[in-house]
């Protein structure tokens, strides 16, 4: 049978028309049973280092990221502000230049209204004034130098402590609790490890401790025998290493195949698995860090964390900062979820939901955060300032105290 081609054009647009009923009439919706529900895409940036630099913390921060989002979606809380939160990852590569450009990539997306991050201190200073001029909150799992947060931006949080309590605790560890008199004191010359070793140096001496020799380094070395051959001559009894795990790592190997048996005490940087294997279990015996925070096995929903974690991502070690990211984006999401009740889910991209979002972040008050009750200051630091003592013994970090000697 012929069919004319008005007729033919006529069956195509009805059968279009009934499509788009059966589908909502809209790409971003979801179909109910009392009509059709729009479903806002937000988005939360991942800033961390993903290809270059402390790439097992970044990872790790990645991975608690991805698992708050996971949860949150299938939330009635969220499904019911008709939200769906999308992960958007930035690799800045510890590099505080490229910490900007991934800045800049978020802040151009209106969709963006929270970032998780930074890692690196010296990349989340510059960082936070990008997000700042977009009204974006930005809250990070792991810096801690103090001007983060001393630059009197709104909008900028953390939920690690700051250098100004880890140096001091581990000076009080290291001359109260483990009896060391002499330290030789190395920072990586960023604004990460320089703020710890000044913080330690300061503390240790306080207690009565001397600082036999400081030295500066570059994140990047990795040949310390010059450095080695000029601590020998001074015999400390521990090394401070204000730094990340990568040059760390390679700083403790080369002390020890050197001779120098003083053990490498250094902060939050170093708490990662990879700081032994780099090291070798053998060089790193017995060395030590601290870290922000209790132990994961220590926290009143620990083990709940531990096991979300491990059904997500199987195999994966949890690592410095997983617990920290996990609640960092957990707190952006709950802030995203009230705004949007606040001003209307048409507004929250706004001006107006971005504040809004920025102000139900500053009233965080979060008793059932996997790391601790979390609650802010008036300048975004977090108040939680417990710290860990850890020891490599057998290959891994073990705990060797969880409170600062008085």
């Amino acid at each position: 049978m012929k069919v004319s081609k008005k007729r033919m054009l006529a069956a195509v647009a009805v059968l279009m028309a009934l499509a788009m009923i059966a589908t909502g009439c809209s790409g971003g919706s979801t179909s109910t049973s009392g009509g059709t529900t729009a479903v806002k895409e937000i988005k939360i940036g991942v800033g961390a280092p993903l290809t270059a630099g402390a790439v097992a913390l970044g990872k790790g921060m990645e991975r608690g990221a991805g698992l708050a989002i996971a949860q949150a979606n299938e939330s009635a809380a969220v499904k019911a502000a008709g939200i769906k939160f999308v992960a958007v990852s930035g690799d800045d590569q510890g590099d505080p230049k490229t910490g900007v450009t991934v800045a800049n990539t978020f802040a151009s997306d209106p969709n963006l209204l929270g970032v998780m991050g930074h890692l690196n201190s010296g990349v989340s200073i510059p960082a936070s004034k990008v997000y700042s001029d977009k009204k974006i909150v930005m809250i990070s799992p792991a810096s801690t130098n103090p001007a983060l947060t001393a630059q009197g931006l709104t909008n900028v949080f953390r939920v690690c402590t700051t250098d100004a309590v880890q140096g001091p605790a581990a000076a009080d560890y290291a001359f109260k609790l483990l009896g060391f008199k002499t330290a030789y004191v190395v920072d990586d010359s960023t604004p990460y490890g320089d703020g710890l070793a000044v913080e330690f140096a300061k503390q240790f001496t306080a207690n009565g401790g001397t600082v036999v020799g400081t030295a500066k380094t570059s994140d990047k070395d990795t040949d310390f025998n010059a450095l080695v051959t000029k601590m020998k001559g001074t015999s400390p009894a521990v090394i401070y290493y204000g730094g990340i795990y990568n040059a760390g790592a390679l700083l403790s190997k080369q002390a020890k195949d050197a001779g120098l048996k003083a053990p490498l005490l250094g902060g939050d940087g170093l708490y990662d698995q990879q700081f032994i294997d780099l090291a070798g279990a053998a060089q790193a015996e017995g060395d030590f860090c601290t870290s922000v925070g209790l132990p994961i096995d220590e926290l009143p929903a620990g083990k709940e964390f531990k096991a979300a974690y491990e059904a997500k991502y199987p195999g994966e070690p949890i690592a410095a900062y997983d617990a920290y990211s996990y609640d960092a984006t957990n707190i952006i999401i709950n802030a995203i979820v009230n705004a949007a009740k606040t001003v209307g889910i048409a507004k929250i991209t706004t001006p107006e939901g971005r504040t809004a979002v920025i102000a139900d972040v500053a009233a965080t008050n979060d008793t059932k955060a996997i790391t601790g009750a979390v609650t802010f200051s008036a300048t975004g630091d977090t108040n939680n300032k417990a710290i860990t003592l850890y020891t490599v013994s057998g290959g891994k970090w073990i705990t060797k105290a969880t409170s600062v000697p008085k």
